[in-house]
């Protein structure tokens, strides 16, 4: 009778063995190669470099078994995952290098009735108080908080559910949703900086024509790496940046650099404050692109500002302090003069723009009249002041 060993001698045995091991192992292989396919780009390099294990491992047991057939299989395997653990850590670089010029407000820190808010608060009882027919509110991040303020001053407190949701009375859609719902006519006032043309046009389309109310005013700002030896440039300097006129930093004085100029995806309120400030001049195409799930349809959009000793981004004042406060980027002066909030109050800062509370024209409810005229006056620019805006004072002195 054959010993098990005889039988493992058995040419046969030994190739149905390697048969059953290879199956066994092209299931997870399967799965790891459409998890490779599928997953975040933060997660394809692993899933690959498991996947050419199970690969190199399949390779092993068919291939003779010899001492340089597994040291090579073997410096295959350390190749890849060298190279994973190497883009790990490039992408925590980046990571931590990123700036988030999106949504990047933590909502939950700013709501209304909440004792542990952050809002601001008057010292004395608003002398305006909604109580039915309450505007429907909405906004921009930067402008979250404030708005927030208003509707904790004059609104009726209750739970926030009943307030914040598609088409409650508390809404944030930011600005790209909000102007559409606002064209809509699904809420009353947003909160935020002036529109972009496609925005106006579209409420056209809607039939709504949108009515502006200066309610503060507010710095456009650019912004580069804290240890950058940039801290000044002219209007002029930043438009030929952007048109991609000038494409190192030397050019205008500075130390050896290639110039990275982003900008902000269309619709946005920086976006559209940006292409005002451009005038006529066109700004060359953004330095990074992405493309969005083919499920979903491909377009292209602009990168979050990478901050490396290149780069150059904007921003609004309040939102670059207050909401994204980054110790790692600085705000540049522009013209000769910083945008602090004394040179935003005089209009010494040269690219200073007003905050808007924009209406639609023909509105019945009269409590949208009644809130902007209370905002416009002594405790309303109370708040835009406490916030941290710039108040347009002239309104109620």
């Amino acid at each position: 009778m054959q010993t098990i060993k005889d039988l493992f001698n058995k040419k046969w045995l030994r190739i149905i063995c390697k048969l059953l091991i290879t199956a066994a192992a092209l299931m997870p292989e399967l799965y790891l190669l459409l998890m490779a396919l599928f997953s975040p780009d933060e997660l394809r390099m692993f899933f690959i470099s498991l996947s050419v294990t199970v690969f190199l491992f399949i390779l092993f047991v068919w291939l003779p078994k010899r001492k340089r057939t597994f040291a090579v299989l073997l410096i295959l395997g350390a190749l890849f995952w060298a190279a994973t653990l190497g883009d790990y850590v490039h992408r925590k670089d980046v990571e931590r290098k990123t700036v988030r010029t999106d949504v990047n407000i933590d909502l939950d820190a700013y709501l209304p009735f909440d004792s542990q808010s952050k809002i601001a608060v008057l010292d004395e009882p608003a002398t305006l108080t909604l109580t039915s027919d309450l505007p429907r509110l909405d906004g921009a991040a930067a402008v979250f908080p404030l708005y927030s303020a208003f509707v904790n001053a004059v609104y009726p407190e209750t739970k926030l559910n009943t307030y914040f949701g598609s088409v409650g009375s508390f809404n944030y859609f930011n600005t790209p949703g909000g102007y559409r719902a606002l064209a809509e006519r699904q809420t009353d006032i947003f909160f935020g900086a002036y529109p972009s043309e496609d925005q106006i046009a579209y409420a056209k389309e809607q039939g709504t024509e949108f009515i502006y109310t200066p309610i503060g005013k507010e710095a456009f700002v650019f912004f580069v790496n804290a240890r950058s030896d940039v801290d000044n440039l002219s209007s002029e300097d930043i438009r030929r940046i952007y048109a991609g006129e000038v494409k190192d930093w030397s050019e205008l004085g500075f130390a050896k650099g290639e110039i990275k100029a982003f900008q902000r995806n269309e619709g946005s309120g920086s976006q559209s404050m940006f292409l005002r400030f451009m005038g006529d001049t066109v700004p060359e195409k953004p330095p990074v692109e992405r493309r969005q799930d083919l499920m979903v349809g491909a377009y292209e959009v602009v990168s979050d500002y990478v901050n490396n000793s290149g780069a150059i981004g904007f921003s609004f004042r309040y939102y670059l302090e207050s909401v994204i406060g980054r110790d790692d980027i600085k705000m540049i002066s522009v013209d000769g003069v910083a945008p602090t909030i004394e040179n935003i109050e005089s209009g010494a800062y040269p690219i200073t723009g007003y905050l808007y509370a924009v209406t639609w024209e023909g509105n019945p409810n009269e409590n949208v009249e009644r809130l902007l005229a209370w905002i416009c006056g002594e405790q309303g620019q109370e708040l835009v002041e406490k916030t941290g805006y710039a108040p347009v004072k002239e309104k109620w002195e």
